[in-house]
């Protein structure tokens, strides 16, 4: 038996996976036990978690690995420093204490970092993929697929930003890459930056922006910031940027090109950056598109893997889907650092190891839930500590009851079996609502999650299902997919309805589902499925039984800022603190009107960092 501890950590979403010869048993970002959004420590309570998941201590781990070089990272700052001094004097100024002070000797500074865990046994040994690798890893070796291409695309890892790979078996080859400072995961975080929002977490605020704006900046974007050439391989124009040598991500050039200095954070939103997150997911689109044909030609596969947080932008994902020549796409639903720590220890055990693999028709993520469960009495527990009201009911009883109360407009915070490994909630930690109902999206993003009005929400639907309301054919697991709503599902506008612009074409209904249809009548689709959720698609089964209609509202349980709840001390803090109106935690249901009251107080929204 080989058990392989695989890491990431210290540049953002740290996480560890156990991987037991082959087989995922644990994955973990930190963030969902430290509850601070994005933590980029090292991951020693996801380590924790992964460790007793497996029944093992870390003196029983034979090998652990982290997913960069970091003395290749550590090159390629000098260089970059080197090639535009004395630019980035500041930006060298801050980075160089923190890596002389530990990010070069990452090897002591790990072991340092797990020696609290040895509990007098020995230490594993220590290993180091390249950033890429650990992508590439992370997106072929759990894929269905025996034979497939690979592309990996992110802000920077060593050097690479984007990467080709051929996936066969249990080998997985580079083909080719493109380095930094050229990088489209970069270009798509400028205009983030622009437009307001934050780096390495706003990038899907700027995606679902993009319906409400009109591609007017195509054309600047592709004859100024961006070399794009047919194969899809690209050059950026550095005059435009600063994140290469400054501390912010944009240059006064991009900002004279673009009209003014970038959106202050949490100010009006405007038709300029409508605008400019339309045309940047186009042109990012595009990119993608002429990859995909570009490795489809070279590779002749049928099937395409794609990781790094590039593939996170399921409109994108979607494209390629329908309009690349592969038959299908699979995409890591950790896709971004987190899931390097997984990729990290699949390399080793297939490619450090040399062990064959057999591909699993469903995929080897297990839907993703890789994360902790609780028990009955853990639950018990922590309700009667706190002195919550709840009523115990079995699945027979619990399922109609619950989608009763969704039929009847409630909103509900679901939480059962194991956590979701990756960004996005999959009927493990969700809220739920009903999609039929006009007032859900409104109810949901201003009283429950405190965000942004303009924000969409997904559906979830019977996998059986997904082609009645969906135009796509296929499952969709982890909610990386975008499709349009069907034409016979949707809303006819009224002539005045089609001229508004902007936020304004938020409340016009656009289907019989209008809590989850976006403006340009999309969609991003989780598909619920007995194999890997039972009770999640059992819930959905009911509602259909009761109303005809097979899908919910489904959104993570938090609210902005905060990260994905856990625990069941974290799911109650979180319902009591918001408008929602039940609680399902396993098989305990909890109604706001009965639990205990509180003084109204909302001081805790100053404990999350505005995301």
């Amino acid at each position: 038996m080989t058990n392989i501890l695989g890491v990431s950590a210290y540049y953002h979403d740290s996480a560890a996976a156990l991987v037991r010869d082959g087989r995922i048993v644990a994955a973990a970002q930190e963030e969902r036990f430290s509850r601070k959004k994005h933590d980029q420590r090292f991951p020693i309570h996801a380590v924790r978690y992964c460790l007793s998941e497996g029944g093992i201590a870390l003196g029983q781990v034979d090998h652990v690995v982290f997913y960069d070089k970091p003395r290749v990272k550590f090159e390629r700052l000098m260089k970059t420093y080197l090639a535009y001094a004395p630019d980035g004097f500041e930006s060298y100024a801050c980075s160089m204490p923190v890596w002389l002070g530990g990010k070069l000797f990452m090897g002591r500074l790990l072991r340092r970092e797990l020696e609290p865990l040895l509990g007098g046994g020995r230490m594993p040994p220590l290993l180091f993929t390249e950033h890429h690798q650990a992508h590439a890893a992370s997106a072929f070796f759990p894929s269905p697929f025996e034979r497939a291409s690979v592309l990996c695309l992110d802000g920077v890892g060593e050097w690479a930003t984007t990467s080709a790979w051929l996936g066969e078996g249990g080998r997985l080859a580079p083909c080719w890459q493109i380095d930094f400072p050229h990088s489209l995961g970069l270009l798509y975080s400028a205009f983030t930056y622009y437009a307001g929002f934050k780096v390495n977490s706003g990038e899907y605020k700027l995606m679902g922006l993009a319906p409400y704006g009109e591609p007017a900046y195509v054309d600047a974007i592709l004859e100024n910031l961006l070399d794009l050439k047919p194969d899809g391989t690209f050059r950026l124009d550095m005059e435009y940027f600063n994140f290469h040598t400054g501390l912010t991500m944009t240059s006064p050039k991009f900002h004279r090109l673009f009209g003014g200095e970038p959106r202050p954070p949490e100010s009006t939103l405007t038709q300029r950056e409508m605008d400019l997150a339309r045309s940047i997911q186009v042109v990012t689109e595009e990119v993608l598109l002429r990859l995909a044909r570009t490795v489809h030609a070279e590779h002749r596969t049928e099937h395409l893997c794609l990781a790094g947080g590039v593939a996170l932008n399921c409109v994108a994902n979607g494209r390629v889907l329908r309009e690349s020549p592969f038959k299908d796409i699979w995409i890591q639903p950790a896709a971004g650092d987190a899931g390097g720590a997984l990729g990290a220890a699949l390399a080793v055990w297939h490619q450090y190891l040399g062990q064959g693999r057999t591909a699993d028709p469903e995929d080897g993520m297990r839907g993703a839930f890789l994360g902790p469960r609780f028990t009955d009495g853990d639950i018990a527990a922590t309700l009667d500590a706190v002195g919550a009201v709840y009523r115990r009911l079995d699945d027979d009883a619990l399922m109609p009851a619950v989608a009763e109360l969704l039929d009847g407009g409630s909103v509900v915070g679901w939480f059962q079996g194991r956590m979701e490994f990756g960004p996005r909630a999959l009927g493990g930690r969700s809220i739920l609502g009903d999609p039929r109902n006009r007032r859900m999206q409104s109810v949901m993003n201003l009283k429950i999650k405190y965000r942004e009005s303009f924000r969409p929400f997904a559906p979830v639907v019977m996998g059986e299902h997904v082609g009645d309301y969906f135009d796509l054919d296929r499952p969709s697991p982890y909610m990386l997919l975008v499709a349009d709503v069907r034409k016979d599902r949707r809303l006819e506008m009224t002539e005045e309805q089609k001229k508004l612009f902007g936020i304004d074409k938020l409340n016009v209904p656009r289907s019989q589902i209008p809590a989850v249809t976006h403006v340009d009548y999309s969609a991003r689709v989780q598909t619920a499925h007995r194999r890997t959720n039972p009770r999640y698609h059992e819930l959905l089964r009911q509602f259909h039984a009761r109303t005809g209609c097979p899908v919910l509202v489904n959104t993570s349980f938090n609210v902005r800022g905060e990260p994905i709840v856990c625990a069941p001390e974290d799911a109650y803090r979180c319902f009591m603190r918001t408008e929602m109106d039940y609680l399902v935690l396993e098989n305990y249901l909890l109604a706001k009107a009965d639990q205990p009251a509180r003084e109204k107080d909302d001081g805790w929204k100053k404990e999350y960092e505005l995301d």
